[in-house]
């Protein structure tokens, strides 16, 4: 299926969110693409017959070196979370042109060391809006998500002999997803729910990034190998209500979102947004290479929408963000001691 003059790109994890989109991205741009996946399945229906597809464990001896086959112009690891994830490429980065991994800015903190670890009160980082990629981070280590994903980078970047391109995504969203926040709004939705309770007014603003727009920084980044640390967002930072707005707008219903002050109270008003200060990044860097967004969060919102519905009707349960999940008899209690409504 390969041949000698393309550009081969090498896609772990391909059965993700961000592992198709990318796959997609480097198609329309004449690369040829081989999906390692754990799964045996066929991949979506518009990428069989136009990809090489490789079954992976990752963890099992050899594995990554054979679905390297000889190497490759790029990989691109969507699913490296720990140190050792990131070791294995140290054994193969001679036969690698190019290796891009997917991060995350939860391994930001401020001055005080505060992390989104903390992700409720006075325990939350305070940061100078827009974050730069040249914010602190968290020290390296196995503790949490966010120290796993600062070891993956470290690691990296520090060791790698070949070009490294680390992108920091925040609340990812796209059509694939196994854990769509989205899915908060959704199912309330479908549920008949038109009277929503949210934590801080509504106002919470977790910078969101699309897999399209990840997938053309990603491309475009590879196509001038070189190190790079770089922030990945969406063109706006929504504020939760304008999340949910944008949902129901996909559904045509109207949501009456109630605002509640301050935090989540035994979890009612909690959402996978949840934060009590901003974290809104900065793109300059990624400007500066070229890139320009591909769709804005109202531009793919239907497609994410349409994909987790059936999912969920094929039977997928999707793991909660959140401990509360949908404790509807907890927000009805809420509501009916509000004094009024209040459309944000």
């Amino acid at each position: 299926m390969m041949n000698s003059t393309a550009r081969i790109a090498l896609i772990v994890g391909g059965d993700g969110q961000i592992g198709r989109a990318v796959a997609r991205d480097l198609l329309l741009h004449g690369w040829l693409v081989r999906l390692a996946r754990r799964s045996a399945r066929p991949p979506p229906a518009d990428l069989v017959g136009r990809v090489e597809t490789v079954q992976l464990d990752r963890d099992r001896p050899g594995a990554l070196a054979a679905a390297l086959n000889g190497g490759a112009d790029a990989v691109i690891d969507t699913i490296a979370f720990t140190d050792a994830h990131a070791r294995q490429w140290l054994e193969l980065d001679a036969d690698i042109d190019a290796l891009a991994v997917i991060s995350s800015v939860s391994i930001y903190c401020d001055t005080a060391g505060r992390t989104m670890d903390e992700a409720q009160g006075n325990g939350f980082p305070q940061f100078l809006i827009p974050i730069t990629e040249d914010q602190i981070t968290v020290a390296p280590g196995p503790e949490t998500y966010p120290t796993r994903k600062a070891a993956v980078e470290q690691t990296l970047l520090q060791n790698a002999r070949c070009p490294v391109i680390v992108l920091r995504p925040g609340a990812v969203h796209g059509e694939g997803s196994r854990h769509p926040r989205e899915w908060w709004f959704i199912k309330r939705i479908l549920d008949g729910r038109r009277r929503i309770p949210l934590a801080y007014d509504g106002q919470s603003r977790f910078h969101t990034s699309g897999t399209s727009n990840i997938a053309a920084l990603c491309r475009i980044a590879m196509e001038q190998p070189a190190t790079h640390i770089l922030n990945i967002v969406d063109p706006e930072a929504l504020t939760t209500a304008e999340i949910g707005r944008a949902i129901a707008a996909v559904y045509g219903v109207d949501l009456d979102l109630v605002p509640l002050p301050g935090p989540p109270v035994h979890g009612v008003g909690e959402h996978p947004w949840c934060i009590p200060s901003p974290m809104i990044m900065d793109m300059t860097r990624a400007h500066a290479l070229g890139y320009r967004p591909v769709a804005t969060y109202r531009d793919t919102i239907a497609d994410v929408c349409r994909s987790a519905e059936a999912a969920a009707k094929a039977g997928v349960k999707f793991p909660d963000y959140l401990a509360s999940g949908f404790n509807y008899s907890a927000e009805d209690t809420a509501l009916a001691r509000a004094s009024k409504s209040y459309l944000l």
